[in-house]
């Protein structure tokens, strides 16, 4: 090993966060604002990155007003949603079943920003911070591990260099095709998944409607996100039919989105190309443990969320306060009782996360997968149409949805020392 190497391989820092998504930058920000030495290694050059989740949430609005942010994130190019409509009438027409506005407090909607803006933001933020490190176009390729427990990482540059980064603690943030999958004990649990998803644009015109907006076709289903002057469509489609509803033509995909979404067909033709539409392949699984010696996974690293309900980064932004809490004092204080906080981190997450998935999981089995062969949603035609009723015509149930999508199950709050509203503002 060169020189150069050998002093790449000798950095150390307190905290290592392998990813800068969502979880990665929240957790970062929280910590190294704590006073807590952390290196975030991100393996792209830049944030940039389309048809990733860019809903946050008013769990997620309320952490950044806590953090002195809500100003700077409002003057962020952004469109708000209040409601979620879905196709429900006796003719398909679009009914609201969960009413975010009508929910108490100062964040009763769903802001919709590019996730690049976000990461920019909270990037820049944590920048200020003499603890914070962000490292860019860099990949860890590996874990170092010492007598079972994990030390850090290696990790290649873009311009292919090498190195290490000893840390205290590793969090992997890294998605769900994360580095930390591969380790032995974590173990894995995964649950049947019926669908994929197509990804596309479409242009928005005046007098659509406004929010999050659902489609129901012969055996398809669409869900469709307001983003001003387009939409953001998600086409669900069959598990591993990818290849063969491609080969049908994107004429016929074309007639099929626009029967199941009327108000739409007349601008089908605007997609021109299946190079358009980009594929999600959806799973639901997580962890059975979520940490090892000197490893913790959040996020989706730890859980793959489906896309159903649109929570998935709101999870992974809760995940990451949890953990700041549980760890800023361990981290500040040698590592003293490290290995306890890091299983509490799990702990104290593990039901939200389960409850999750579980409603997710029934949503695929009842609702979606049955729609997708051609069947009525929970066998019986009847008994869907009296559950719409009622969610609609219930006040209460109408705002379980909302309050859920907005909230999750469980709501986090940020360890004291990173909240730093007075600091932040005067910085302004």
């Amino acid at each position: 090993m060169d020189a150069k190497n050998a002093m790449v391989a000798g950095e150390r820092t307190t905290c290592c966060v392998v990813g800068g998504g969502p979880a990665g930058m929240v957790l970062a920000l929280l910590l190294a604002r704590a006073g807590v030495e952390v290196t975030v290694l991100e393996k792209h050059g830049d944030f940039l990155r389309d048809f990733r989740g860019d809903t946050v949430h008013p769990s997620t609005l309320a952490l950044l007003e806590d953090l002195g942010l809500g100003e700077r994130f409002a003057r962020l190019p952004q469109r708000r949603v209040t409601t979620i409509q879905l196709p429900l009438g006796p003719d398909r027409s679009l009914v609201t079943v969960g009413d975010i506005g009508a929910l108490r407090g100062r964040y009763n909607y769903i802001a919709l920003v590019p996730q690049w803006d976000l990461l920019d933001l909270l990037a820049d933020e944590a920048r200020r911070e003499p603890a914070f490190s962000l490292r860019m176009s860099t990949q860890a390729t590996s874990f170092l591990v010492e007598r079972g427990r994990v030390t850090g990482v290696s990790y290649r540059t873009s311009d292919g260099r090498a190195g290490e980064l000893r840390a205290t603690l590793t969090v992997a943030c890294d998605g769900r095709g994360s580095l930390a999958r591969s380790l032995p004990g974590l173990g894995l649990r995964r649950f049947r998944c019926p669908m994929d998803a197509w990804w596309f644009r479409l242009p928005r015109r005046d007098g659509d409607p406004h929010g999050l907006v659902g489609g129901v076709g012969d055996r398809f289903l669409s869900a469709m996100i307001d983003r001003g002057d387009y939409w953001q469509c998600a086409a669900l489609i069959p598990k591993g039919g990818d290849a063969r509803l491609r080969a049908a033509g994107l004429d016929r995909f074309r007639d099929v989105y626009g029967a199941a979404v009327p108000w739409i067909a007349d601008r089908m033709h605007t997609l021109a190309s299946w190079d358009e539409v980009k594929l999600l392949d959806v799973r639901l699984d997580r962890l059975r443990r979520w940490h090892r010696p000197g490893l913790l996974c959040i996020g989706d690293a730890a859980h793959a969320m489906s896309p159903v309900f649109g929570i998935g980064i709101n999870l992974a932004v809760q995940d990451a306060v949890a953990a700041a809490r549980h760890l800023v004092g361990p981290l500040g204080d040698g590592a003293a009782g490290l290995p306890a906080a890091v299983r509490r981190v799990q702990r104290r997450r593990l039901p939200t996360t389960a409850a999750t998935q579980g409603l997710q999981h029934f949503a695929h089995i009842h609702v979606i997968e049955p729609l997708l062969l051609g069947r009525p949603a929970f066998g019986d035609p009847k008994r869907a149409k009296r559950l719409a009723e009622l969610v609609t015509t219930s006040r209460w149930l109408n705002r379980v949805p909302a309050y859920f999508l907005a909230y999750g199950a469980l709501r986090e709050r940020p360890p004291v020392a990173s909240v730093r509203r007075a600091v932040t503002s005067a910085r302004r």
